[in-house]
């Protein structure tokens, strides 16, 4: 009998013991990254070596303590990209990819708008990425739409860390480069170059309410300047939306991501409220659950 289904069999109940939500695809990705086979190709290998066996169990008996996934392995999928991730950066999530669907749909609407401006490309929009961390979002606009010139601004060291590697392994793979931008969102220096000429500006800030209860990989792992937006989860959406209308062009798109519990009401409310926006607009996840809302710049485009 092979020993690879015996192994992940034991693996899984291990896992499924410690609480963790889908034991059985930790243990064959973590398999997979320690045999350094994709996935799909575990029905290929009959047996593990002694070395294999006990860094794979390693891993597991980690993974049991809640120590999340991609920390394991080192890296996090998101869209077309596997990103580096670990202590001190928040790990993306799969929802905020249709932030990027998004963000990208509202590009290509406004292509007529960007070729009425004076001396710019309409293929070629500035992109503006607010509390970038990893780099998930701006990175894969850059890949995704490889003639946007994109910036991603992040104030914490340690995330910087790895936007800066990510942003460079990218770039070594081909993708055109994002600026890395240290500095804070609301900081009206921050970008000033770029005032007024930005095209889309894309934010997954920090909006969980301070007293929100969460898992232990997020809570115990994910750093809390990623995490929390204050009391209602709105402090870091305020600071930043006096900045986002200043750097964005008249027509130009704001996308925000945001907690689903009372900010799909809050959120668009303070974006009217600031009195620089309009055709605010809330989107879903791809569950369901009303996780975004976007707005455009007022003023003649």
């Amino acid at each position: 009998m092979s020993e690879v289904p015996v192994v992940l069999a034991e693996a899984t109940a291990l896992l499924s013991q410690a609480g963790i939500g889908a034991p059985r695809v930790d243990a064959e990705l973590l398999a997979a990254f320690v045999l350094r086979i994709p996935r799909t190709r575990l029905v290929t290998r009959s047996a593990l070596t002694a070395a294999e066996r006990a860094c794979f169990f390693g891993l597991v008996r980690r993974r049991a303590t809640r120590v999340p996934l991609q920390h394991l392995t080192g890296s996090a999928p998101f869209r077309y990209l596997d990103l580096a991730v670990g202590v001190g950066v928040f790990v993306p999530r799969p929802e905020t990819e249709q932030l990027v669907t998004l963000g990208l749909a509202a590009l290509t609407a406004s292509a007529a708008s960007r070729a009425r401006q004076p001396g710019r490309d309409p293929g070629a929009p500035l992109v503006v990425e607010l509390c970038a961390g990893s780099g998930a979002i701006a990175l894969s606009v850059a890949h995704e739409w490889p003639t946007a010139t994109v910036h991603a601004v992040e104030r914490d060291e340690a995330a910087l860390t790895w936007l800066r590697r990510n942003a460079r392994s990218r770039a070594a793979a081909g993708d055109p480069p994002v600026r890395v931008v240290p500095g804070d969102a609301a900081d009206p220096a921050v970008l000033s170059d770029l005032d007024a000429r930005v095209d889309l500006l894309l934010c997954n800030p920090p909006y969980l309410p301070t007293d929100t209860p969460l898992e232990p990989e997020v809570g115990a792992h994910d750093p809390a300047v990623a995490l929390f937006g204050g009391p209602d989860g709105l402090s870091v959406i305020r600071r930043i939306l006096p900045r986002a209308a200043a750097l964005l062009r008249p027509g130009g798109v704001l996308l925000l991501e945001h907690d689903d519990a009372g900010h799909p009401v809050a959120v668009p409310d303070l974006l009217a409220a600031h009195g620089g926006f309009e055709q605010i607009v809330g989107y879903p996840d791809l569950t369901g659950r009303p996780r975004f809302t976007g707005a455009r710049r007022a003023g003649t485009r």
